[in-house]
């Protein structure tokens, strides 16, 4: 994982471990991440970020929870296979998308509003 970057800002309200947890889910989700595609090492990461250990193993290991990362000793921590979608979307996974939304919206600085209007645009944007 080169490029896109995870980002914590220490001022925020969410926790650095939810930060971490909610753009890695983002971005997995989104296709930024794609499956098979390598994450740092718990400790590379934490390095990175000027992070305890700890507080990144938390987010892989609720990413792992959710099925959107798996970690196989000597073979790293990857970004695991898409579920096959279901023909109606499954309440309890759209409210974690928009938990990890306003989640990584939040700790950018955004309130509400600005959280309900990208909401709004890209639901415009949708063919």
């Amino acid at each position: 994982m080169s490029e896109p970057a995870v980002h914590v800002d220490t001022t925020s309200q969410v926790s650095p471990y939810e930060q971490i947890r909610a753009q890695l889910a983002a971005l997995i989700v989104s296709g930024r991440l794609t499956e098979g595609e390598r994450l740092p090492t718990v400790r590379q990461l934490a390095a990175d970020l000027g992070l305890a250990p700890g507080t990144v193993a938390r987010a892989y290991r609720e990413l792992e929870a959710a099925e959107l990362i798996r970690t196989r000793r000597g073979a790293g921590t990857r970004v695991a296979a898409p579920r096959p979608g279901p023909a109606h979307p499954d309440p309890g996974r759209l409210a974690t998308l928009a938990r990890d939304f306003t989640a990584s919206a939040r700790a950018l600085g955004a309130d509400a509003e600005a959280v309900l209007d990208a909401v709004r645009e890209a639901l415009e944007e949708r063919p």
